[in-house]
């Protein structure tokens, strides 16, 4: 639902386009991007780094629903992004093996 993409106090503006985005096309996007890394994983900066043409904003909020969905999987494990900190790996299901992976 349109209602959460956009915070409630967020001006008009924000709701407009927040009504127009594919979710389901999205996610499919971001899913695809995930499984291209293979069993390497990735983390947030790799997806947002793959697709350049797409905010961060928009990116990001697909990883909670394909975990949800059971497509994408993490552990505890996580790597340094650009800002310094600490991310999650996210695998897609069918690359995730459990044992620790070396980058």
């Amino acid at each position: 639902p349109a209602y959460k993409r956009a915070r409630r106090a967020a001006p008009a503006t924000s709701h407009a386009p927040a009504k127009s985005i594919n979710v389901s096309g999205m996610a499919k996007i971001v899913y695809e991007t995930i499984l291209s890394f293979g069993d390497r994983g990735c983390i947030a900066d790799h997806v947002c780094d793959a697709l350049p043409e797409y905010r961060y904003n928009t990116i990001t909020p697909r990883f909670k629903a394909l975990i949800e969905k059971g497509l994408v999987i993490v552990d505890d494990r996580k790597i340094k992004g650009g800002s310094g900190r600490e991310q999650r790996v996210m695998w897609a299901k069918e690359f995730y093996h459990g044992e620790t992976l070396t980058r």
